[in-house]
């Protein structure tokens, strides 16, 4: 069996990799800052070269929309070559990020082209957004003080996926022979976003309305025109009303 580095391995997604890369028979180390056997920074690539010694296959779950991924990604990238026994990087992406000019999906595209140019075999996953993003984003525009509606972008259609079948696709990737970009993977519905707005908080016994707000811009537009989707690769099967249910019933995931 392969030994494994999961960069982000106490996140959402992150973590969910370890386990199923740990019930696989692998040797798995789960890196973060708070890790107390891989105690590791990306941001200034602090303790990787320990992390790294041996490890054959790396799976990059680790990502901050506050910025900074291309930093973590040149560190992780540096620490790879000087290890000289990894033949997999393998990175998790998003579907749009070469057609949205949005910040965050830049820095994404960008992270993915210093991988292709980095000499190193890699393999590269691009998945629509998580059922938990949706979810995130309702809520925590259900808490804005003094707004009597929910407000969400008008007319953006979304094509949400169950993190867990993410997390299976990137054990299935996290072999020691590199696949390059691999097909993209999306949910299996779309809708707009204040359609599953509404499916969020009706789960949820609210009452409040969806008010779906135009905005102007690039990256609005492209959001709007669908550059997020990925409707000839609906491989999920998990829908977003499963999903509230199994949110709303405290069974957790499979």
């Amino acid at each position: 069996m392969s030994t494994i580095l999961v960069t982000g391995g106490t996140g959402n997604l992150g973590a969910l990799v370890v386990g199923r890369l740990r019930d696989r028979g692998h040797e798995v180390r789960a890196l973060s800052r708070s890790s107390a056997a891989y105690p590791v920074d990306l941001r200034d690539g602090g303790g990787l070269d320990a992390a790294m010694a041996g490890a054959q296959v790396v799976v990059h779950c680790a990502s901050s929309p506050r910025g900074g991924d291309d930093v973590a990604a040149g560190h992780l990238i540096a620490a790879a070559r000087r290890a000289g026994t990894v033949t997999n990087l393998v990175y998790i992406s998003i579907v749009g990020v070469d057609v949205v000019p949005f910040g965050y999906y830049r820095t994404k595209l960008r992270v993915e082209r210093m991988l292709e140019d980095s000499g190193l075999g890699v393999t590269i996953l691009r998945t629509t957004q998580f059922h938990d993003l949706v979810a995130e984003v309702t809520a925590s525009m259900a808490k804005l003080p003094l707004v009597p509606v929910v407000p969400l972008p008008k007319g953006v259609p979304v094509q949400p996926i169950a993190v867990e079948e993410v997390a299976d696709r990137l054990a299935e990737l996290a072999v020691p022979d590199p696949a390059g970009r691999v097909a993209d993977m999306g949910g299996p519905e779309v809708r707009t976003l204040e359609e599953w707005g509404r499916a969020y908080l009706a789960a949820v016994g609210s009452r409040r309305r969806v008010a779906g707000v135009p905005l102007a811009g690039r990256t609005y537009a492209a959001f709007r025109r669908g550059g997020i989707l990925a409707p000839d690769r609906a491989a999920g099967r998990i829908t977003f009303g499963e999903y509230l249910e199994r949110r709303e019933r405290g069974t957790g995931r499979p």
